[in-house]
């Protein structure tokens, strides 16, 4: 198999004629880079007979284009997520944090009853409903419209928030875990994310192994479509995910970020989740998870670089106003172009 890694270029910097990448307005494709598992391959030029794929833009879900990249604000209903500790662990404090992330600029929303991080155990179902359901009714009885994701593994509490109001199915398990929740996604005509884990929260990251974790993720993402489209579910609305920190050392998590414009081959919405994770302290000496803010805007902007068009974070003014800027140095323009 050849996999292609586009070499992309800042649309103000870029030649005219060059291509946007998947129709994005500041970034351009000013190559390709082919290779196989068996050798390193070389770069080439953008080729539209083979590449257009890589030009065109996905189709817009829930109202949403991708012409730049979108913010999805973390919203954890949880007692023990990594981040924050149980702050917004309870239907007012959660509320009240989600409509501040629509005020700061949030795209779309994403809300957790169960944390995934390592070493986390399952939450019940019916627990996990009762911490999510209510939020996302109560959020729409509020007029919140902007589209809001259910981070779950589990069927019923993918069901649970749909009927509440939600609109995306962010699983974890990419459909591994929970044999209906295929169904439950093609019977309610939601897009679905699929990210790809390593074993399970208790076990992921006691060893992680991979023969190329570039390649074994693409793979895995790959089989996780196959498996999504059998169940019913559309291409056009499938989001995949590389699940930063799910069974990967700093060295994998780092391969993975560089090399993330690969994912565009797979033809669908790419999600960067990276947001404050054990790498970022790692690599900056930040022990405190809520104090690793300005290490996870860079790894957003790295990501808004290499096409990410969904950005899953919990500093959502902060990763606003450094798209912002992102966007203005690398959108072309009429002077810019000339």
């Amino acid at each position: 198999m050849i996999y292609r890694l586009p070499l992309i270029a800042p649309a103000a910097l870029a030649a005219p004629d060059l291509p946007p990448l998947r129709g994005q307005q500041g970034l351009c494709i000013a190559g390709i880079h082919e290779f196989t598992r068996d050798g390193p391959g070389g770069a080439r030029g953008y080729d539209p007979a083979r590449d257009l794929d890589l030009a065109q833009a996905p189709a817009p879900l829930c109202g949403l284009d991708w012409a730049q990249p979108r913010i999805m604000g973390i919203v954890n209903v949880t007692p023990d997520s990594f981040s924050d500790g149980g702050r917004f662990d309870g239907l007012q404090a959660a509320r009240a944090h989600a409509l501040r992330l629509i005020a700061e600029g949030a795209d779309i929303l994403d809300i957790g009853g169960e944390s995934t991080r390592p070493g986390a155990v399952e939450v019940p179902v019916e627990a996990e409903i009762a911490r999510t359901a209510p939020l996302i009714a109560d959020l729409r009885a509020d007029g919140v419209t902007l589209p809001i994701s259910i981070d779950t593994r589990k069927a019923a509490v993918a069901e649970a928030a749909l009927a509440a109001g939600a609109d995306i199915v962010n699983d974890v398990s990419a459909l591994t875990w929970d044999r209906d929740m295929g169904r439950v996604v093609a019977e309610a005509g939601a897009p679905l994310c699929l990210m790809h884990a390593q074993g399970t929260p208790q076990t992921m990251q006691l060893d992680p192994q991979y023969s190329d974790v570039t390649l074994d993720v693409y793979d895995w993402l790959s089989d996780a479509l196959d498996r999504a489209t059998a169940a019913g579910i559309d291409q056009g609305r499938l989001i995949v995910d590389p699940g930063i920190g799910f069974g990967k050392t700093l060295e994998h998590n780092l391969a993975l970020i560089r090399r993330l414009g690969m994912l565009h081959d797979l033809g669908c919405v790419i999600l960067l989740g990276a947001s404050r994770k054990r790498f970022i302290g790692t690599l900056s000496g930040v022990e405190e998870a809520g104090a690793r803010m300005a290490g996870s805007l860079a790894v957003a902007l790295h990501g808004a670089a290499q096409g990410a068009q969904i950005l899953r974070v919990h500093d959502v003014a902060e990763t606003r106003q450094a798209l912002a800027l992102w966007q203005a140095l690398n959108n072309r323009t009429d002077e810019g172009s000339q």
